[in-house]
């Protein structure tokens, strides 16, 4: 099983609360508004990152950290951006992808500091739409919270957004 951390709007503060639900994590993603870079190190400190730029971000990262990232975990292929137009994909792909690249399963994206998941005809092409909301600065009476994507055998087995204190807020799939 691997389990992969999903973290967005940080805006450059990693809550201790935050740390500590993303320490079961095997890979973990930010998608983007990380705003210090010592964010990032603190997360390495549990496991691999992938991350991307938010609008209030610079290019302070280095070569690591852009627009967009397509990390492969286990065989999941993840589409990660900061706005959630980015994560769209038409018939005509869209910045991150062209015609004829292989679709994402997961697309993850943050900005509007809203959890959101999304599966089925209204994900498609990909099979699913992520944010984990902010864990930092929530919006629409959510709670600070992350995303946490269980992964068998190169399988998608279920994706949970939970809150810093780890109430489920949304999932989908076999998560025990």
């Amino acid at each position: 099983m691997t389990v992969v951390g999903l973290i967005s709007d940080t805006h450059g503060y990693l809550h201790e609360q935050a740390y500590a639900a993303l320490a079961d994590c095997d890979f973990i993603i930010h998608a983007g508004d990380i705003c210090n870079p010592a964010v990032l190190r603190e997360l390495k400190t549990l496991a691999p990152v992938s991350a991307v730029l938010g609008n209030n971000d610079y290019n302070e990262y280095g070569s690591e950290v852009g627009r967009f990232a397509r990390p492969i975990v286990d065989g999941v292929r993840f589409l990660v951006a900061h706005f959630p137009r980015d994560v769209r994909i038409s018939d005509f792909g869209n910045g991150c992808l062209k015609p004829g690249d292989p679709i994402p399963d997961i697309c993850v994206h943050g900005h509007t500091h809203l959890p959101r998941l999304e599966y089925g005809k209204e994900a498609r092409p990909a099979s699913y739409i992520v944010n984990p909301g902010s864990a930092s600065y929530p919006r629409g009476g959510f709670p600070r919270s992350v995303g946490k994507v269980i992964i068998v055998n190169s399988l998608v087995r279920g994706i949970r957004i939970e809150s810093l204190d780890g109430e489920t807020l949304m999932s989908v799939g076999d998560l025990a």
